[in-house]
């Protein structure tokens, strides 16, 4: 009498549906972190591209400023837009930073649906 896999009864059966189970659950886990790591790579490149045109609009305040500094001693009213300009260049150098910053606040980068699943998988077979 020939029996397959599947109607195996007693120990050996069990152990392969274990198995078998276990192998899927770790497969679905894998699938579930790789479509987060997908996500968390997109996040991670919008946030360098923030960090770049904060670096941009920072060394923009810096050169604007030292400008400034310069024109200062003159008695003309061209120092004025200088600054003017070096103070929309801070503010947007700090706005970008701010965004940035909410950003990883947001968690966007943690994995979340991957970390409880994780938990719960681990909750269970303890």
């Amino acid at each position: 009498m020939e029996r397959s896999d599947a109607q195996q009864p007693g120990l050996i059966g069990s152990l392969a549906g274990v198995a078998k189970n276990s192998l899927r659950l770790v497969l679905t886990r894998v699938e579930l972190a790789a479509a987060e790591l997908s996500e968390v790579r997109d996040h991670l490149v919008h946030l360098l591209v923030l960090f770049a045109l904060a670096v941009l609009a920072a060394w923009f305040a810096i050169a604007f400023g030292t400008a400034t500094l310069v024109f200062l001693v003159w008695e003309e009213l061209g120092w004025k837009i200088l600054l003017i300009l070096a103070v929309v260049f801070v503010v947007v150098a700090v706005a970008l930073v701010m965004t940035i910053l909410k950003q990883i606040r947001r968690g966007l980068l943690a994995l979340p649906a991957t970390m409880a699943e994780l938990k719960a998988d681990r909750d269970m077979l303890l």
